[in-house]
């Protein structure tokens, strides 16, 4: 089953926290650019978690704010 998504705002830092599992300790970090860090899963690479730094200013800017990954979105069907 694919992870769902967690957006989590930390007004004091002014990052955005865009987690697939809570983080840990032995992930990997990697800047992506454009102020944006991936948390990634150690063995299989994979990224788990995203973190965009300054995000309240990008919401003034002008141009379109993109993230540097590629995304799958389905709708999640609950079962009763």
């Amino acid at each position: 089953m694919a992870a769902k998504l967690t957006f989590r705002y930390d007004r004091e830092g002014d990052i955005l926290n865009i987690d697939k599992c809570p983080p840990y300790p032995e992930q990997e970090s990697e800047e992506l650019g454009d102020d944006v860090i991936a948390r990634l899963n150690p063995v299989s690479g994979e990224v788990e978690n995203l973190e965009v730094l300054f995000f309240s200013t990008r919401l003034l800017r002008r141009d379109l704010f993109e993230l540097p990954v590629s995304a799958d979105l389905r709708l999640t069907v609950k079962s009763n």
